[in-house]
């Protein structure tokens, strides 16, 4: 086979044009790939973990329903007479949580945190605010049983009762607390 002269030429002229060009590291075209559509991740992480927890999670609480599903429960060496005075609001709300607006890791720690300010101002009894469910989905208050199941694994916790309905009703939970022992 002959070689044409115009085309060696040309080849000499291209290799002359390209002489000082430095060859690229990967012969692959990268294209940017299409990102996905926004998925509510933080929404599905704290669905799937209050599932997993209400599933495979210890036993938090053993509540007794009393007159309906009112929950109410009390330490076993503490007097009956107690919880029933907490449910009648005999006993002073000295101080108030408000969890609406929180996710299930930022209501606990506020509990956590709340319960030790109170032993620290020396406060028997407090109100915490866990909402009704109304916003959640299927209508199902998450909080609510989790603030409870928290509550009795809590040894400050002496006892606890549904607020009454001037203090949240099913939207609220009174909480009876161990005297501090520096008051």
């Amino acid at each position: 086979m002959t070689k044409n002269p115009v085309f060696q030429g040309d080849s000499d002229l291209f290799r002359e044009a390209v002489a000082d060009a430095v060859p690229l590291a990967s012969d692959r075209v990268h294209h940017q790939p299409l990102l996905p559509r926004a998925i509510p991740r933080q929404h599905l992480h704290d669905e799937a973990a209050a599932l997993d927890e209400s599933l495979h999670g210890p036993a938090l609480i053993d509540l007794y329903l009393e007159g309906g599903d009112e929950a109410a429960w009390r330490r076993d060496d503490l007097p009956k007479a107690w919880l029933r005075d907490l449910r009648r609001g005999r006993w002073v709300t000295q101080e108030k949580l408000d969890l609406h607006g929180l996710n299930r890791d930022q209501a606990r720690e506020a509990v956590v945190t709340f319960l030790a300010e109170c032993r620290d101002h020396g406060y028997r009894c407090v109100r915490i605010v866990h909402g009704k469910g109304l916003s959640s989905p299927g209508r199902e208050p998450v909080l609510k049983k989790l603030v409870l199941g928290w509550l009795s694994q809590r040894r400050e916790v002496l006892a606890f009762c549904q607020a009454r309905a001037a203090e949240g009703g099913a939207g609220a939970v009174v909480v009876l607390l161990a005297a501090s022992k520096a008051g």
